[in-house]
């Protein structure tokens, strides 16, 4: 709503024209970011609990579930993965 106040727009409008600027949704975009913020987490080492807690997930299951989705493997094992390849 402050963003659409600030576009000088009801937030339906605000949405509509995000929607079809974007091909998503704000809440789907704004998931994407943080996931995305969370690889770059995961590869300098960070904790995956902390990782989530950090970017506002309700609990580290929540957040492995929601990374699991879009990456197709869990925020443990890609750190792993990230971590081996540093080495």
């Amino acid at each position: 709503a402050e963003w659409a106040r600030w576009a000088g727009l009801s937030s339906r409008s605000l949405s509509r024209l995000f929607g079809a600027e974007t091909g998503m949704s704000f809440a789907q975009w704004r998931q994407l970011a943080r996931l995305h913020a969370a690889v770059e987490r995961l590869a300098a080492g960070q904790a995956v609990g902390e990782v989530a807690w950090s970017l506002g997930y309700e609990s580290p299951s929540s957040f492995a579930s929601a990374f699991r989705t879009v990456f197709g493997e869990t925020p443990s094992g890609y750190s792993s993965r990230a971590n081996e390849a540093l080495a």
